[in-house]
């Protein structure tokens, strides 16, 4: 048994860690072939997040998918390469949009360069994922340009906010299956469809991959409270500082509506308040950690890895099939 990958991923084939380990190998040297320009300027830029690491959980769901098809084919290594110089665009976005100091333990590019380099950066990575996808075919430039839209609409949708009488909390999960479900289902998508499996294996792999992404991007909300360290390379209580609505505040504030309990009407109210302050941060998180919204944030998160899980069962057991449940738990761990 050996372990791969992010969250100490355990495969305990020969055959399948070999092909996961070089397909993990050859994306990484794609991605840095994709991030190359004669402007050496832009090449410094284009590559600041792919040197900073990262934990390459789309690749590695290509590469499992695969595994029912020929994981040898030769689009998977290249829709990878798609899928994960898309999610770093939208990093170099994200951190304009949020005004972001840090990003994988590392400055970010907005406040490293600037915004305008940040977003034209994140604009470079799309081109070139573009270029590499036209290779691919033009069933796998309309899947991805509808995960595309799908993650762009998410990214509005959150910026918009709910429209009046929609419940806050419905819409957040909406949401989070835009903005991260979609590509994670593509990833899915991708590693499948390229290595040839059945379709109806296809299907089964893309609805497991929006729910995993969905539990994925849960657990970061409740990392950003509970950890003493940010698996993201962001510290804990960034999202609150920066007044990112997650799902253990909306939860709380549901429940504060709800029962008009006065320590959680409270709690909103520094919630809304100044939170530059160190001292103030800690003590909101050290509120938040011992209150019942935080549990009910991890409840939804096992929700949905339990729901990504299920989606597996028609599939045959393989050592594949066995992989991609453990990431259903590991990714419930991260919330643990």
């Amino acid at each position: 048994m050996t372990v791969v990958g992010p969250f100490g991923l355990s495969v305990r084939d020969q055959a399948l860690e070999t092909d996961v380990q070089a397909g993990l190998a050859a994306v990484e040297e794609g991605l840095l072939d994709a991030t190359k320009s004669e402007v050496p300027f832009i090449t410094e830029a284009a590559q600041h997040l792919v040197r900073a690491g990262g934990k390459r959980f789309r690749p590695l769901l290509v590469m499992l998918a695969s595994q029912f098809g020929d994981p040898h084919a030769p689009g998977v290594v290249p829709s990878a390469v798609v899928v994960e110089l898309t999610h770093l665009a939208t990093l170099y976005h994200d951190d304009v949009m949020d005004e972001a100091d840090v990003r994988r333990g590392v400055p970010s590019a907005n406040s490293r360069w600037d915004n305008s380099v940040a977003v034209l950066t994140g604009d470079f990575l799309f081109a070139r994922a573009s270029h590499i996808l036209a290779d691919l075919g033009p069933e796998a430039v309309r899947i991805q340009a509808g995960a595309f839209e799908r993650l762009v609409t998410g990214q509005i949708l959150e910026t918009a906010g709910p429209r009046d009488g929609r419940d806050p909390i419905d819409h957040y999960l909406d949401v989070m299956a835009g903005k991260t479900g979609s590509l994670v289902a593509v990833s899915c998508r991708f590693g499948a469809m390229i290595a040839g499996a059945d379709e109806s294996v296809v299907d089964i792999l893309t609805q497991y991959g929006e729910r995993l992404g969905t539990a994925f991007q849960l657990a970061d909300d409740v990392l950003d409270i509970a950890s003493d360290s940010h698996e993201s390379g962001k510290t804990p209580g960034t999202d609150l500082r920066e007044g990112i609505p997650t799902l253990p505040v909306l939860h709380l504030r549901a429940m504060a509506e709800a029962e008009e309990r006065p320590e959680d009407i409270e709690l909103c109210a520094r919630l809304d308040g100044d939170l530059s302050g160190d001292a103030e941060l800690a003590a909101v998180l050290e509120q938040l950690r011992a209150h019942p919204a935080l549990e009910q944030a991890r409840r939804d998160t096992v929700r949905y890895a339990e729901e990504a899980r299920a989606a597996l069962a028609p599939l045959p057991d393989c050592y594949a099939k066995s992989a991609l449940a453990e990431l259903c738990d590991a990714v419930v761990h991260r919330a643990g």
